[in-house]
């Protein structure tokens, strides 16, 4: 299986870098105000997936800080929980008659 999912990747890997060498020409983007950037249209791709998986990264900052707080706290009550002597509590005795 493991042997599978590596061709895979690497067919995977194989087409896309014949994409980007396909793909070498250059490209003007325009942006708003009249700036324009001319770059390889490889180049804007890689531009706009970086900024994108940053964007990504730091949308899921918060809620990955939230579960690290979370799982500290709970790694402490256990670790106190482990520490404490469990008290057996005898059941009551029968009413002597």
């Amino acid at each position: 299986m493991r042997l599978i999912a590596w061709v895979i990747r690497v067919l995977v890997f194989v087409l896309l870098l014949v994409l980007a060498l396909a793909n070498t020409q250059t490209t003007t983007l325009n942006f708003l105000a009249g700036y324009a950037w001319q770059a390889p249209l490889i180049l804007i791709g890689l531009a706009f997936f970086v900024v994108g998986l940053l964007a990504g990264l730091l949308s899921a900052l918060p809620a990955m800080l939230r579960l690290r707080m979370e799982n500290g706290r709970l790694k402490r009550e256990l670790r106190t929980a482990r520490e404490t002597p469990v008290v057996v509590a005898e059941p009551p005795l029968p009413p002597l008659i």
